[in-house]
């Protein structure tokens, strides 16, 4: 089985512009955040996916791999589906580019789903983390995932879900966190499959899955990452280089 990391690349970041080519205890974001993936040696080949110049000169100055992609894209999972389109792989797993500090074990816990899928049921795998704050659990930033007894997802949302009709009801509350492993077929039906209206309203691309009957097993975390989406956020990770 061959696996593989992309690190989706975009260098116009709405929030933060060009967030991943600010030093970061003199490496950029991007360079940190693809040394990391390497450096788990999960991986067969780590590539980084960009529309950017910049950022494909910085990634292959300093000794790394780097995809151009050809065309401009909607989401993440577009980018890396073109740029793994002609490759052989089994696994690729999607790394969050403006997060350097990568944790290996639940990317473990990923892969293993699929290590453990011999028949091959499951197109993609995901983390959630339980969320207990009430204004977390109601923060339509925190997409919110249900899952079947099987810990297959059965939705995801920016509304609270399940909704607490009966707060005595023992419910658990789930947060995405948006790292995935795909299974490179699923991957490029999701690249050529047009939005349908889930998606369109919540504007969360993993519902396009649910849509065309992708399965998605999620995996329960308690790590939490740490993203660069603001300069605050950039000068706590230089603290912590």
């Amino acid at each position: 089985m061959t696996i593989i990391a992309v690190i989706p690349a975009r260098y116009a970041s709405t929030r933060f512009h060009a967030k991943l080519m600010q030093d970061l205890g003199g490496k950029t974001v991007i360079t940190r955040t693809y040394e990391a993936a390497v450096s788990t040696h999960l991986f067969d080949d780590v590539f980084v996916a960009t529309d950017s110049d910049l950022i494909f000169n910085e990634i292959v100055s300093n000794g790394g791999k780097a995809i151009m992609s050809k065309k401009e894209h909607e989401s993440g999972s577009d980018r890396i589906a073109e740029a793994v389109e002609d490759l052989d792989v089994d696994i690729v797993v999607n790394v969050q580019g403006d997060e350097p500090f990568i944790n290996k074990e639940p990317l473990e816990k990923l892969l293993d789903v699929f290590r453990n899928d011999a028949s091959h049921q499951i197109d993609l795998a995901s983390l959630m983390r339980e969320i207990k704050d009430k204004e977390e659990i109601a923060n339509p930033n925190n997409v919110k995932v249900i899952v079947d007894q099987s810990g297959l997802a059965l939705y995801f949302s920016r509304s609270v879900i399940p909704y607490p009709r009966d707060e005595n009801a023992g419910v658990r509350y789930f947060q995405h966190i948006g790292i995935y492993a795909f299974r490179k077929p699923a991957l490029l039906d999701f690249y050529s499959l047009p939005m349908k209206s889930l998606e369109a309203s919540e504007k969360l691309e993993q519902l396009r899955y649910l849509e065309y009957g992708k399965k998605i097993k999620m995996v329960e975390t308690t790590h939490v990452g740490i993203g660069i989406d603001t300069a605050e956020d950039l000068e706590k990770a230089r603290k912590l280089v």
